[in-house]
């Protein structure tokens, strides 16, 4: 600037280095006082007597990393001592020759007012790209922020999921920062976090709008990341966050209309808009199975599991009581059960029903029940139960109670039904029965001595067998059905 007078007196070579702050101070070795990349502004009354001094001076200043040396030549000295223009000239340091009619204050101010402008220069980039990723989000989503983003930083960045799924990235280390956060526990890092990755650095955000964390953003740049590219870096968090939660809302949403849909189409009037039917891939009048699980814990985990296992195709889930029950286009349907029954688990059972017209769904329902409670294990389909199945199957409730009707004289006594249930199950073997029930087999025989005296009969003959079997299947069904 003109009007300071400044003169570049020597270290030339080194002229385009940064300024970070100018400081006035005279002590002889200033370098406990410095951080690095300062003007330092003295005027030279401790330099150095002499040419090694002066040289030894400078040499202190160089190895401490300022920007340049000012030396006024208005006060102490005429002119820059010849030892401080040799060692600034050797160590390729800067030397400035201040005027006399220049005041360190007014070089203050200049370097000061240069920074605040640069401080707005780079506030205005990082609102100007701010805006960048707000286009780049309602243009291409996740991956139109992420190429924003590592356009802008020149970094390579990566978008994953809770579950480590790579949902967007970009980057020529991509492979590499994407090895990084598979090995790094993130469960255990706090919301932004800097991890080591050789000479580069790797900066960790969680991505959460709501209070469960999403994912995380990882940008791996070859130097540290300045104030403005972090804030830039959490804008992106922000605007991430903001597409991530909308669907998973969005999908919640999904869920309950889908579950809504599938309780008045079982359990309701059985009616259902086509339109709606074929907002969840549903033909009007096409044929589909009804699945029963059961067994499947927590239900709300079960389900969870299970609408990962099925995918975005078509199907219609609800739970009812301690059962998941899905409803699916007959097409191709076993291979989906049996992925369902696989994510649910060893212990869970699925029952199926043959294919029905899509408003006869709620018979499907009950057949689907049928085969899921027959005691069988895996999946179990209604056409496997044979005679019981076409006995039971599609059955109107006055019917079913006339088929229960010989468990009347147990009464609500549930002990005992599950009593005599075991007993046929397992064909008239105590100790099979008495196992499965966690009962002594003394026990078990005290209960079949009720049973058979409320029922008047020894249990021996295989038609009451059989009566009997029929009537506990009938029961089981007539509760599910009042459930």
């Amino acid at each position: 600037m003109e009007r300071l007078g400044l003169t570049l007196a020597a270290g030339a070579q080194a002229a385009d280095r940064e300024i970070s702050w100018a400081h006035a101070i005279e002590l002889a070795d200033p370098t406990p006082h410095l951080s690095g990349a300062e003007l330092v502004m003295t005027t030279g009354i401790n330099i150095g007597a002499d040419d090694a001094a002066q040289f030894a001076y400078v040499q202190r200043l160089a190895k401490a990393g300022i920007a340049a040396l000012a030396v006024d030549t208005g006060t102490t000295l005429s002119e820059v001592p010849p030892g401080v223009l040799a060692a600034g000239d050797a160590l390729g340091l800067p030397v400035l020759k201040v005027p006399a009619k220049t005041p360190f204050i007014a070089i203050t101010r200049v370097v000061i007012d240069a920074l605040r402008a640069d401080e707005l220069r780079s506030v205005q980039r990082v609102v100007d790209q701010q805006e960048v990723l707000a286009r780049a989000t309602l243009r291409g989503g996740i991956p139109g922020v992420v190429d924003a983003l590592a356009d802008c930083l020149g970094a390579t960045v990566v978008v994953v999921g809770t579950d480590g799924a790579v949902l967007a990235a970009v980057g020529a280390d991509q492979d590499r920062l994407t090895a990084v956060l598979a090995d790094t526990d993130l469960t255990r890092r706090h919301a932004a976090s800097v991890l080591a990755d050789g000479s580069a650095y790797v900066t960790v955000q969680a991505l959460r709008a709501a209070r469960p964390v999403r994912g995380h953003l990882a940008v791996r740049t070859e130097w540290p990341m300045s104030n403005a590219d972090r804030l830039l870096v959490a804008h992106a968090v922000s605007l991430i966050s903001i597409a991530v939660e909308k669907p998973a809302s969005m999908v919640e949403a999904e869920q309950m209309f889908r579950a809504a849909v599938a309780r008045e189409m079982l359990c309701g009037s059985g009616i259902v808009d086509d339109g709606v039917l074929r907002h969840f891939g549903f033909e009007p009048n096409s044929e589909v199975v009804v699945a029963v699980c059961a067994d499947v814990g927590p239900v709300l985990s079960a389900q969870h599991r299970t609408s990962e296992a099925l995918g975005s195709g078509p199907h219609l889930m609800v739970p009812i009581g301690d059962d998941v029950v899905l409803v699916l286009p007959a097409a191709r349907s076993r291979r989906r059960i049996e992925g369902v029954l696989s994510a649910l688990g060893a212990d869970s059972a699925a029952g199926v029903s043959p294919p029905v017209r899509i408003g006869d769904a709620a018979v499907g329902l009950e057949q689907a029940r049928l085969a899921a409670h027959s005691g069988g294990e895996g999946l179990v389909e209604f056409g496997q139960l044979g005679g019981f199945g076409a006995l039971l199957g599609g059955r109107s409730t006055a019917e079913l109670q006339m088929l229960a009707a010989p468990l009347q004289a147990l009464g609500d006594d549930r002990e005992l039904i599950a009593t005599l249930t075991a007993f046929l199950r397992y064909n008239g073997q105590v100790e099979a029965a008495a196992a499965d029930l966690d009962v002594h087999r003394h026990t078990l025989r005290n209960r079949l001595r009720r049973i058979m005296a409320l029922l008047g009969d020894d249990l021996e003959s295989a038609d009451m067998r059989t009566q009997l079997w029929l009537a506990v299947k009938a029961d089981r069904l007539l509760g599910e059905r009042r459930r």
